[in-house]
């Protein structure tokens, strides 16, 4: 059994080499119709587009993304070539949750934004958004909820996206990048959303970067239609705006999500799938990041995390993306 696995998923190649004949590590990015012609199985991150021009011909049956997101995924093409695939639903939402907690007291701190008086509108409500939205309520804000598919199944407590719009101070989106259908979310933040906004809100992404136009919201950022953006996700990544880079209050390269725990959970779900998927013999996988060094801070939640380290790199120097994300350093959600 062969099995292609993106060189950048961290805490798996002990653990793997103990249940797998052959497995070949490969830059995400890099992987190529070649490298996958004889693999049974592909182990992915969001820089391997898995669809026919990667896939066709070869013999691979189950792929497994170390994400949440699977936008990277052709699931058209790969239920008609017949190949498993899954992901890794909630892996890093308490990374995301630890992301927004800092970066809400950084707003607190340095932009003058009074978390008790203010609401925050949480778009797209699955475990990330839930876990954002018990953040928003620990520090005092008033959270106001938006999920359209949930409201649509009759769950209650969620509110139109155009009544969030007129209330909240803060909007950040914790949805997955839908194209088509009754809810999609490519570009739901474009020039239409920035200019019918109430209250000049500060906007937040850690979702996928296509959610918001990108341009518009640097139109909006002039214009004053909003106050401040975070942005962690972007368009065309890694050849990102640079002049919406310069505008924003923090951006950071894709990295909400990189808490060592959050990459420990995607690895310990997608060796149990490749397992359960090809009935192999395994113990319960224990994936247990290092710990931080002995002295590190731990009374102030900026001291375990201050997403300004991120930022201030990227800005310096954009063209090291994917540099930055692929050598991150470790970062723990709690001691």
């Amino acid at each position: 059994m062969k099995v292609i696995i993106d060189d950048k998923i961290p805490y798996i190649r002990e653990a793997i080499a103990r249940v797998v004949d052959e497995v070949v590590y490969l830059p995400g990015s890099a992987i190529t119709a070649s490298d996958v012609r004889d693999a049974d199985a592909l182990i992915v991150r969001t820089r391997t587009r898995c669809n026919r021009g990667l896939l066709e011909g070869s013999s691979v049956r189950f792929i497994a993304t170390a994400t949440i997101g699977f936008d990277h995924l052709d699931t058209g093409y790969l239920r008609e070539a017949g190949i498993s695939w899954t992901n890794c639903p909630g892996c890093n939402a308490s990374s995301v949750a630890q992301y927004l907690h800092t970066t809400l007291l950084l707003l607190q701190q340095e932009r003058g934004l009074s978390l008790p008086h203010s609401t925050l509108g949480v778009v797209g409500v699955g475990h990330v958004g839930t876990l954002v939205g018990e953040v928003g309520r620990r520090l005092g804000m008033k959270v106001l909820l938006c999920d359209p598919p949930r409201a649509e199944r009759g769950e209650a407590g969620f509110l139109p996206l155009e009544e969030l719009m007129q209330q909240a101070d803060v909007i950040s989106f914790h949805t997955p990048l839908v194209h088509r259908g009754n809810h999609p979310t490519f570009h739901m933040a474009d020039e239409g959303f920035f200019r019918t906004l109430a209250r000049k809100p500060i906007i937040i992404n850690t979702s996928r970067g296509e959610v918001v136009d990108g341009k518009a919201l640097l139109s909006a950022l002039d214009e004053g239609w909003v106050s401040e953006a975070v942005i962690d996700v972007w368009e065309n990544e890694p050849d990102i705006d640079l002049a919406l880079l310069e505008r924003v209050y923090l951006g950071t390269p894709h990295i909400a999500g990189y808490s060592a725990d959050g990459k420990a959970n995607a690895t310990r779900m997608v060796l149990e799938a490749l397992c359960a998927y090809f009935k192999l013999p395994h113990e319960e996988f224990e994936i247990t990041p290092p710990p931080l060094p002995v002295g590190v801070p731990s009374e102030n939640p900026l001291d375990l995390y201050d997403p300004r380290r991120d930022s201030n790199a990227l800005k310096a120097e954009p063209k090291k993306f994917e540099y930055f994300r692929g050598n991150y350093p470790l970062r723990r959600e709690s001691m």
